[in-house]
């Protein structure tokens, strides 16, 4: 599929979508929220990828909004607002519930819609100079869409912090309230992306898209109340294909079926 605002490349069972607006810092549109959400839809439809990356081309991997798109918005009334809000909505929970691992590439700066692209990361590796704000209060308005998101991944005293005052904020503190799971100098980017790339790939495929979807099931949930569903889902898995092949594969001291990894 073509996009405008996208690039997307395959290289095996490895989907790499990178946002191509430069011009604008990779910033949100109509247009890129409406296609973002076609190609998650896609993915969801393609059983031949196992793993994706999103990045950012030119010199930023995304500012969050529009300019333009923002300033249209003023004349907007309520009910097309609410209307404009749902779409980048259905976007953000498109990507979070993807069945497969999404990875992060992030360089130079992720603000406001940006960051809430790290949030629905499974995983995110940032460059070392990367700059991150929850900085929509700064423009007089919320973080509303993505703070589910932004929230499941920094917890609420983050947020107090960083939703309440808009501050820009680095790769550190990023990594130290969980955004971020691994900061690198700009020259290892790539490689550490590739790690985790052949980390997924060398993991069961239906086992990670599982243990995806249980992780929301699961969290916030006392142990006693999730019980019944852990024993169920760890009893489906030991009987399914993967689970007997997985065990088989250990037994036998082989590669089990599904490793693709590409390792040297």
């Amino acid at each position: 599929m073509a996009y405008d605002t996208l690039l997307t490349r395959r290289d095996g069972f490895v989907e790499y979508l990178t946002l191509n607006r430069p011009d604008v810092r990779n910033a949100f549109n109509e247009k890129m929220i409406a296609e973002l959400t076609a190609w998650a839809a896609a993915m969801n439809a393609d059983d031949d990828v196992r793993v994706a990356v999103i990045a950012g081309e030119g010199k930023v991997f995304s500012a969050g909004a529009d300019i333009t798109w923002m300033a249209n918005a003023l004349g907007y009334t309520h009910d097309e607002n609410v209307q404009d809000a749902n779409a980048a909505a259905r976007m953000f929970a498109a990507l979070d519930t993807l069945p497969i691992p999404l990875i992060g590439r992030i360089h130079a700066a992720a603000l406001g819609g940006g960051a809430g692209l790290a949030a629905v990361c499974d995983v995110v590796i940032a460059e070392e100079n990367t700059v991150f704000g929850f900085s929509e209060v700064k423009l007089g308005i919320l973080p509303a869409v993505i703070s589910p998101y932004a929230l499941a991944k920094i917890g609420r005293s983050a947020a107090r912090e960083l939703f309440l005052t808009g501050m820009r904020f680095g790769p550190a503190r990023a990594r130290e309230i969980g955004l971020v799971h691994a900061v690198v100098p700009a020259a290892e980017l790539d490689t550490i992306v590739e790690m985790y790339v052949n980390e997924f790939l060398s993991a069961a495929p239906d086992a990670i898209s599982t243990a995806k979807a249980l992780i929301p099931r699961v969290w916030a949930r006392g142990a006693f109340d999730v019980a019944g569903l852990t024993a169920e889902a760890i009893a489906a898995r030991r009987v399914s294909a993967e689970g007997q092949e997985g065990l088989r594969a250990f037994l036998e001291k082989r590669k089990a079926s599904w490793d693709v990894s590409r390792r040297s």
